[in-house]
């Protein structure tokens, strides 16, 4: 059952030690090392039941936030990047409307059509505020 406590300390190596992350992770050992047991008792090949045990558990990212973790901070030149391309979207598209309703205008100006496309277009600087919003 190696695999599982080497798994456990890779998961555990951000976390600060102390006494408190000690016990959980003796905790989550046995945990694990009782759903092995259960799995080979259920006729799994040890190392089929040691994998599936580990891809059950997951990560611990709940556990993390639990214990005091601080996550890291986003880096901030993603989110001027992100904001780089909103502004991109926002002149493109606006730069390809004006184009549409010029042509629009100076080859069928009984017949107005440029606002299909621009309901297309719309949805790339929309897309591009989402995402900066979810960087945030």
């Amino acid at each position: 059952m190696r695999k599982i406590k080497n798994h456990i300390e890779e998961l555990f190596k951000e976390i600060p030690k102390s006494k408190e992350t000690e016990l959980v992770k003796q905790e989550i050992i046995q945990n694990l090392e009782e759903k092995v047991m259960y799995l080979m008792e259920n006729g799994k090949e040890e190392e089929d039941a040691i994998n599936k045990a580990i891809v059950e558990f997951g990560d611990i990212e709940e556990l993390k936030k639990e214990l005091g973790v601080k996550q890291p901070e986003i880096d901030n030149r993603r989110i001027k990047l992100a904001k780089l391309n909103l502004k991109f979207a926002l002149c493109g598209s606006a730069l390809i409307i004006a184009f549409f309703i010029f042509i629009n205008f100076y080859y069928t100006p009984k017949t107005i059509w440029f606002v299909y496309p621009t309901f297309g277009l719309l949805w790339w600087p929309l897309s591009m505020y989402f995402y900066v919003q979810r960087k945030k």
